[in-house]
């Protein structure tokens, strides 16, 4: 009986320990600050980080809502409580413990809220930019900590978000452009939150102008953008041509080998061609041989030129 010696079983990689270790790739600096536990705001090109030990407390962007403007724009918290839990907020108390100990909001309802606005911005936040960030060490935000995110969950998820606007539609033009509607013949079905948006189209509003008048999230705004330049709905506005450069004289000429006119020398408009004139009178011709103003020499050497022809 021959016994045969089985190869070693290869080796089974880990599904869980690899999508912990693939992170890192969307903000380099943002993955240092994690390993150093560091705590601050880190601030880019399309907003800001803010981070308590290494860990993500809460994102701004200027192209998308705030938790204030989340909380305010459908009556869950009224603008005036927000604004007081604001002027009363500290780096002790911030502005959610305020909000929670008033009994204004759950704290489930905050924390949902929190993470929307938090997700939101950081998509924004972590867009590629040709600028380096910059972090400042030991700045807290107001709000206080509500839900820290670790920045490896929050890379994933930027990237999985960067994912599906491009399997809706690859083209990222419609996300920042003013949009336009255009004609279909065969317009699908639209959801309400769609057709809310096309009703607001005009051809001057951005993705981010239609999140901000409608109080709802950016990112979800671009998926609905995005749908709706699938279907042929709505497009990026056209830019306007720059008019066309005046044409030369003699410049049609020059193109098909042609010498044109010869253009006056500065300060001779007005004048006749050199050589094309009747011939000065005695007088004149007398001060233009012995004048020493530039202008007239230059004439003089123009007409001199055309004469040897």
């Amino acid at each position: 009986m021959t016994v045969v010696d089985l190869p070693p079983p290869l080796p089974v990689r880990d599904k869980a320990t690899a999508v912990e270790r693939a992170w890192g790739g969307v903000s380099p600096m943002l993955t240092r600050l994690a390993a150093e536990r560091a705590t601050g705001v880190l601030v880019r090109e399309g907003g800001a980080l803010h981070l308590d030990g290494g860990l993500v407390t809460y994102a701004e962007s200027p192209l998308a809502l705030g938790l204030d403007a989340l909380l305010t724009a459908h009556g869950t918290v009224r603008g005036e409580v927000w604004r007081e839990a604001l002027s009363r907020a500290d780096e002790h108390r911030g502005v959610a413990r305020f909000l929670l100990s008033g009994g204004h909001l759950a704290e489930g309802a905050l924390q949902l809220c929190h993470l929307a606005a938090l997700y939101d911005a950081a998509y924004f936040a972590l867009a590629p930019s040709s600028t380096p960030g910059r972090f400042r060490y030991g700045v807290g935000h107001r709000l206080g900590a509500v839900v820290p995110v670790p920045v490896a969950a929050l890379e994933r998820e930027t990237l999985r978000r960067r994912d599906l606007l491009h399997r809706i539609w690859p083209d990222p033009r419609p996300d920042q452009a003013p949009l336009v509607r255009t004609r279909t013949a065969a317009a699908p079905r639209l959801t309400g939150r769609q057709q809310s948006l096309l009703d607001r189209i005009d051809g001057t509003r951005t993705a981010a102008d239609l999140a901000r008048e409608l109080g709802r999230q950016a990112f979800h705004t671009l998926v609905d953008v995005r749908r709706l330049a699938a279907a042929g709905l709505i497009a990026p506005r056209p830019s306007p041509e720059p008019p066309s450069p005046p044409t030369a004289p003699g410049a049609a000429s020059a193109a098909y080998g042609v010498p044109g006119p010869v253009p006056p020398p500065p300060g001779a408009a007005g004048l006749p061609p050199p050589g094309l004139a009747d011939p000065p009178p005695p007088d004149i011709a007398e001060r233009l041989a012995h004048t020493t103003d530039p202008h007239i020499t230059l004439l003089k050497r123009l007409r001199d030129a055309l004469e040897a022809l």
